[in-house]
C-alpha cells in the first residue's frame, strides 16, 4: 500500500481551514496531520509532528506565511511547503519561492491541482500554479531597473533592495506594505533582513547606504540630513 501523504493546513481563517481538511480527507492517499491558526503555530506543529506538506496561507498574524517558511527551512529542511493563498504578484511569488517553498498555488486551485501539487513537491519538483508562472519567466527576462546595478551589494535580493529604495523615498513600514502589496510583518522581516545583510542599525543608516551604492530613487537627489 502506498504511504499517505501527511499534511498539516495553515491558514488564519476557520472555514478555510476546516474547508480543506474536509477537501483533503477525501484523498485516499492523504492524512490531514493538524491545523495551525497562523505561522509560528504552523512552525511549532510542523517541527513536532514533522508532516511531509504544509499547505501554508500568507497573510496570517504573528508569523505570515513566508517568514514561516524561512524557519521551517531552518528548524526542519525535510518539511516541504506549498503556499496557498490568494495573492498571484510577482513579489508574493518570487519573495515565497525564495524563502524556501516548493510550490505556489492560489485559492482558486481545485482539488485535483491540489493533490498534483502535493505528490509534485514529494518528487523534489516545483508545484507552480500556471496563473504565476509568467512572473518567474519575467522576472528571469527582465533588465535590472536604471540605477540598480545587476549585481546588488551585500547578497541584497531584487524585492530587499526595492524595500532599502522605498525606505530611501521616506515611506513608512505601513506605506511600503500598501506599495508592494505585503502584509507589515512582510516588510518589517524584508528590514530586518536587509539591515543584517548591510549592517545598519536604524534607517537613516539604511539610506544613506542606499545612496551609495546607487539604490536610492532617481527622483531624490537629496541626501538625508
Amino acid at each position: 500500500m502506498t504511504e499517505r501523504i501527511r499534511v498539516l493546513i495553515a491558514d488564519d481563517q476557520r472555514v478555510v481551514r476546516e474547508g480543506l481538511a474536509l477537501v483533503l480527507g477525501l484523498m485516499p492517499d492523504v492524512e490531514v496531520v493538524g491545523c495551525a491558526r497562523d505561522g509560528q503555530e504552523a512552525v511549532e506543529l510542523a517541527c513536532d509532528s514533522r508532516p511531509d506538506v504544509v499547505l501554508m496561507d500568507m497573510r496570517m498574524p504573528r508569523c505570515d506565511g513566508q517568514e514561516a517558511t524561512r524557519r521551517l527551512r531552518e528548524l526542519a529542511p525535510d518539511v516541504k511547503v506549498i503556499m496557498l493563498t490568494t495573492y498571484a504578484d510577482e513579489g508574493s511569488v518570487l519573495d515565497t519561492l525564495r524563502a524556501g517553498a516548493r510550490g505556489y498555488l492560489t485559492k482558486d486551485a481545485g482539488s485535483a491541482e491540489i493533490r498534483v501539487a502535493l505528490q509534485q513537491v514529494l518528487a523534489d519538483r516545483a508545484a507552480i500554479d500556471p496563473a504565476v508562472q509568467h512572473h518567474l519567466v519575467d522576472a528571469i527576462t527582465r533588465p535590472a531597473p536604471p540605477g540598480q546595478p545587476a549585481d546588488l551589494p551585500a547578497g541584497l535580493t531584487p524585492r530587499e533592495a526595492e524595500v532599502l529604495s522605498l525606505i530611501a523615498a521616506g515611506l513608512s513600514n505601513t506605506e511600503i506594505a500598501e506599495r508592494l502589496v505585503v502584509s507589515d510583518g512582510t516588510v518589517k522581516t524584508h528590514i530586518n533582513h536587509l539591515f543584517a545583510k548591510i549592517g545598519a542599525r536604524h534607517r537613516a543608516q539604511a539610506v544613506a547606504y542606499a545612496y551609495r551604492h546607487n539604490l536610492a530613487p532617481a527622483q531624490q537627489n537629496k541626501r538625508p540630513q
